[in-house]
């Protein structure tokens, strides 16, 4: 029997009526970490949660996994005695586990209700009908409203109540311990140390991941001190005297193996903006142009006339300056250059002289 969408059983009020709401059920062979054989169990998604039956009409599941541990779902190419199966590897946080589905259809529509159920969005990098979907979206919102409106056993963390003093480092992340991990999981090229809150909400820790066989996780406690300062809390307490010395502190004494995590989150290349279509209305998403706008011609500095650099201006010539330094010889030619009158000024005193003798005769 192959995957199907789900048609709620409306059971008298036995153990599976008591699940969560199922979006997805069918036959899988299932595999787990520890497990050496893959087992065919009737498989249902429901909630975010995947719970196995020996069959179909067992009121009873004989193991459950929780998704919340989520890091990767891929493909497995290896070949199965059975060649219309198609197999996935399931990656959680505790191990992998190897699902075989009848057919690739089969395959991919589990792939689409899986990721729309871990991630709260409809999956566009799968080969799905527009009806399949129309069904993936339609879970996808029933999901959403399922959380919203579960009671939350315990309030999660909240990063503003951890009495943080100085300067943040950038490895911090207000994510909770499982959270943690999955993050490391999910970029080891990121680094594999992070800061977040601590449980109480009164203190911090450190998670780290490092490879052996697999993935192991670590988790330090930073406290606070009455005094200033932080303290990690292991054998031998750590005091330091900042967050970024209890980030350094961890590197240090790993000899560099532990190194901070920074997630590079992804940023817009273009400017782009939406605007209406003038002529039938429909607006449509622009891309700004990248090169960069003209600039005005500057206006050229105001020169004075009289000199050829506009930010100083030489002062005149003092010509009795110039006129004393020069040496009172007779045969100095620069003195009879200044003090020897030009044609111009002799003439205009002889014209002065010619005026001035014609009216005093003719006073007389």
């Amino acid at each position: 029997m192959a995957a199907a969408p789900v048609r709620q059983r409306s059971g008298p009020g036995g153990p599976r009526a008591q699940l969560p709401p199922c979006y997805y059920e069918g036959y899988l062979e299932k595999r787990g970490p520890k497990e050496k054989a893959s087992i065919r169990l009737w498989t249902c998604l429901c909630g975010n949660s995947l719970y196995f039956f020996n069959n179909a009409k067992d009121t009873h599941y004989v193991e459950k996994l929780d998704l919340s541990g989520f890091v990767s779902l891929k493909d497995d190419c290896s070949r199965d005695r059975n060649l219309e199966a198609a197999r996935l590897i399931l990656r959680m946080k505790d191990g992998e586990t190897k699902l075989t589905a009848p057919n690739l259809e089969s395959r991919e529509l589990w792939k689409g209700f899986l990721y729309s159920v871990i991630d709260l969005n409809v999956p566009s990098c799968l080969t799905l009908l527009p009806g399949q979907l129309q069904m993936l979206k339609e879970v996808v919102d029933k999901e959403r409203s399922r959380r919203r409106t579960r009671t939350p056993t315990r309030a999660p963390p909240s990063p503003l109540s951890v009495p943080l003093v100085g300067e943040i480092p950038p490895c911090f992340r207000p994510v909770s311990r499982t959270e943690a991990e999955v993050l490391l999981e999910r970029h080891p090229d990121c680094g594999n140390m992070l800061l977040r809150p601590g449980r109480d909400g009164c203190s911090l820790a450190v998670t780290t991941r490092q490879d052996l066989n697999g993935s192991v996780f670590r988790h330090y406690r930073v406290t606070q001190r009455d005094q200033g300062g932080y303290v990690i809390d292991v054998e031998n307490p750590i005091p330091c005297a900042t967050l970024h010395e209890v980030i350094d502190a961890l590197v240090e004494k790993t000899a560099g193996t532990l190194q901070p995590f920074l997630l590079e989150e992804p940023y817009e290349e273009n400017i782009t903006y939406v605007s209406a279509n003038d002529e039938n209305g429909e607006r449509i998403l622009h891309t700004a142009p990248s090169s960069p706008l003209p600039k005005a011609p500057a206006l050229p500095p105001k020169q004075d006339r009289w000199c050829s650099s506009p930010l100083s201006r030489s002062p005149a010539p003092d010509r009795r300056i110039l006129t004393s330094a020069v040496p009172a010889s007779p045969t100095n030619p620069m003195r009879r250059l200044i003090l020897s009158p030009s044609p111009l000024a002799h003439t205009l005193n002889e014209e002065l002289k010619l005026k001035l003798e014609k009216r005093r005769a003719s006073q007389e």
